[in-house]
């Protein structure tokens, strides 16, 4: 062993490196990997036996399989088995093992179980052969004979049977008890405006389909490649269902073409490719058509009503806001719709309401900023209906009712930069210059017109842990069960690991998407930075302390004295803080200790006792200009601007692609998107990228994107938040609002389509 003070000099970085620290417009480390198609997604896993199989979808509603015959399909070559409800493999017959870690109250959805329909497109029957060519085919010739009963799938229909639910999900929080007296507050107020509100199903729509690629083992083993938002979720999920030990099943997602919520619940096509793996005791592939996609999940039909009542000057004196949403026979299935108005502005007098219908549809499911995606959406329309009323500025209405403590539970807010937002947002966009009457600004044939909303969503924090391990040649590798489904996940954690290693980035990977690896909650709820990455710091933390404490047994060291809080990490050293000059590589600690791997990991938990006295939030402020044409009812969204207030903001590039993705969906919610479902059979039709309209390139315009100064070390340790559902909220809410103040009418329905522009009614 070499004398320690031989390997002390300057800290230097590695060939081509530089210091990595939070903020950083990094690129993603995954990106390379994606364009070139190199990055293998869950249809893209191949095994020398694999076989392919192929839904066959219900055409009815409601009701009960008459009878099956799959003769023909059976017939046709290539084709090894026909999957139904008569010759599945065994599965358990209870409700908790069909539950996954995000699944509502109630009964889940069991593919394949019984003669049962609840929905139109449930999975009557799996094909299975040695092509997916032949398998298709062979789908097309089972035919199915059905036993119909009526079935109810419009919510207007069934208002009478609304129920406040009982049985919750996980995250679900109620609304809270009435502050005050809100009837009262509203009858005695000068000035009132009372509203209703429809949002229309919305169905997710990402890009890579839904797929399961099952490669049985000869020992048993499944190794499963599937499009998930939690690799553990589903590893749970087919354990349990299946009575398999979770030592028998790794499920492994390295990649998802987008979810937004769609993959937060293993879909029937999982269920389905086990199923055939374990009667054929071989691989199967299994991937859902685009139609298909339609058949699980979605945004839930919403009806609202929004009372709001002030003094002349402005001041809030009632909040009203109730709402009214689908759910399936199956399950209650809930959201935070009307809570966010609770939270938003001061008022003495709030109350809040959220019932449930049931409908013969498939559950709805968690869809980007679930339930603040409309239900702000209604509540800063109000404000803007509200604001015309008073003949007051919009945005100085919400300054005039801005919450210093949460509202109705008095708390305070572990951190709060909405003001920011305002005045940032504002001064980039000019809002300064907006005449308050509406129908004032017009250019050629096209009436201009500027609105406003407040965008809000929860700083969640959930339990993770991680492990860090560094090698004698100086790399690091952090590995968690966490998913990237776009977001910059692999990125973002990577930097956290640089930053407190002080190491080059390309020294350093992150591991994720493997059910094997340390245990991550499910990629939801813009949780993962403050989760994950809390956890990558911990085990970070303990990876330093565990090099000062090989560096103090070295001989002669100038370490021996020094406290975890006197040296840092710099240039792949450590280093005295207060004497730079005395530093050591990493790569020396652990050769000159004979050590080839140093690990650690981390629990992170989150501190709930502190947690619960702060109302923790994101918040955003949405300034929108759109373009009216009258006679055509087109309207163009031609500027954004949105200011958010996320904590500290890990990596500036990758936050603000999750914020214009956000903005761009609330365009697409404003503007286009809905399922149109036929009553009359109890289907959605527009099932296809030709009929469910998403905008194009030439719909989006500018979008600039602005981060308050914020720092919330109540949230996590890194004083982050989450940035992917906020772009979203509020943007629809200042598309209608610009869209009044350029036409002076008010539409009070998603999607505002050109009908109902030349029509002026909600």
């Amino acid at each position: 062993m070499t004398d320690l003070i031989d390997e002390l000099k300057t800290p230097r970085a590695l060939p081509g490196a530089g210091p990595v620290h939070a903020g950083m417009p990094v690129p993603r480390i995954d990106g390379i990997a994606k364009v070139t198609g190199s990055a293998q997604y869950s249809a893209e896993y191949f095994a020398p036996d694999l076989a392919y199989g192929v839904v066959v979808s219900g055409a009815i509603a409601k009701g009960r399989i008459a009878g099956i015959d799959t003769r023909a399909a059976l017939e046709l070559p290539g084709v090894v088995d026909v999957l139904t409800h008569l010759n599945r493999p065994k599965v358990r017959g209870f409700d908790l093992a069909y539950k996954d870690m995000t699944a509502p109250g109630g009964s889940p959805f069991r593919p394949l179980y019984s003669d049962e329909i609840f929905y139109s497109g449930q999975p009557v029957a799996l094909v299975v052969a040695e092509t997916f060519e032949a398998a298709r085919r062979a789908a097309a010739l089972v035919r199915v004979e059905y036993e119909e009963e009526e079935h109810d799938t419009k919510l207007s229909a069934g208002l009478h049977r609304a129920f406040k639910p009982s049985r919750l999900k996980a995250g679900y929080e109620p609304p809270p008890d009435e502050k005050g007296d809100a009837d009262k507050g509203f009858h005695d107020a000068p000035v009132q405006i009372q509203s209703e509100f429809y949002s229309g199903v919305e169905h997710h729509n990402p890009m890579e389909l839904f797929a399961s690629t099952v490669i049985r083992a000869r020992d048993g083993h499944l190794t499963i490649y599937d499009k998930t938002q939690g690799s553990q979720n589903s590893r749970w999920y087919v354990s349990h269902v299946f009575g398999l030990p979770k030592s028998k099943v790794t499920v492994r997602n390295p990649y998802v073409g987008g979810a937004f919520g769609s993959g937060l619940r293993p879909q029937y096509q999982l269920t389905l490719a086990v199923m055939a793996a374990l009667q054929l005791n071989r691989s199967v592939r299994v991937v859902l058509t685009r139609q298909q996609m339609f058949s699980f999940g979605h945004r839930p039909e919403t009806l609202q009503r929004v009372r709001l009542a002030a003094e002349r000057d402005g001041t809030l004196r009632s909040i009203v806001h109730e709402a009214v949403a689908e759910t399936s026979q199956l399950e209650d299935y809930v959201e935070v719709v009307v809570n966010w108005s609770g939270l938003l502005y001061q008022c003495d007098n709030i109350r809040l309401g959220y019932k449930l219908v049931k409908l013969d549809h498939a559950s709805p499911m968690d869809m980007r900023a679930p339930g603040a995606a409309h239900g702000v959406h209604a509540m800063e329309v109000a404000m803007d209906e509200l604001a015309w009323a008073l003949k007051m500025d919009p945005l100085a209405l919400r300054l005039k009712n801005y919450a210093e403590r949460a509202p109705v539970e008095d708390k305070p807010y572990s951190s709060k930069e909405l003001r920011a937002c305002y005045e940032l947002g504002a001064a980039r966009f000019g809002w300064n210059r907006r005449p308050l009457e509406p129908r004032s600004m017009r250019e050629g044939r096209e009436l201009v017109g500027w609105g406003m909303a407040t965008g809000v969503w929860d700083a969640m924090q959930m339990f993770a842990r991680a492990s860090a391990v560094l090698y004698a040649d100086g790399s690091l590798v952090v590995s968690s069960a966490a998913t990237d489904i776009g977001t910059g996940t692999y990125t973002v954690m990577a930097m956290i690991a640089a930053e407190a290693m002080g190491l080059p980035l390309e020294r350093v990977s992150f591991q994720l998407g493997d059910s094997t690896l340390p245990v991550a909650p499910i990629e939801g709820g813009s949780s993962h930075v403050a989760t994950v990455g809390s956890a990558v710091a911990g085990a970070c933390e303990k990876l330093q302390k565990s090099l000062l404490k090989q560096a103090q047994k070295l001989r002669n060291s100038p370490f021996a004295k020094a406290k975890p809080r006197d040296v840092e990490f710099i240039n792949g050293h450590m280093q005295l803080r207060q004497q730079p000059e005395t530093a050591i590589a990493l790569t020396a600690i652990l050769g000159e200790g004979g050590i080839n791997r140093l690990e650690e990991k981390f629990l992170m938990l989150p501190n709930m006792l502190k947690q619960r006295k702060y109302r923790r939030l994101v918040h955003s402020a949405v300034f929108v200009e759109v373009r009216v044409d009258e006679e055509l009812g087109i309207v163009r969204v031609s500027r954004v601007v949105s200011a958010v207030a996320a904590g500290r903001i890990m990596n500036t590039r990758t936050a603000r692609s999750q914020v214009v993705g956000g903005v761009v969906w609330g365009i697409s919610q404003a503007l286009h998107e809905e399922s149109y479902a036929d009553h009359r059979f109890g289907r959605f039709m527009n099932h296809n990228y030709g009929e469910y309209h998403v905008p194009v390139n030439a719909d989006i315009h500018d979008i600039e994107v602005i981060f308050a100064q914020e720092e919330d070390h109540i949230v996590s340790r890194l004083g982050a938040k989450g940035v992917g559902e906020i772009g979203i909220v509020g943007v629809a809410a200042a598309v209608s609002n610009a869209i009044f103040h350029a036409t002076g009418r008010r539409l009070r329905s998603t999607p505002m389509t050109p009908d109902k522009v030349l029509a002026g009614r909600p």
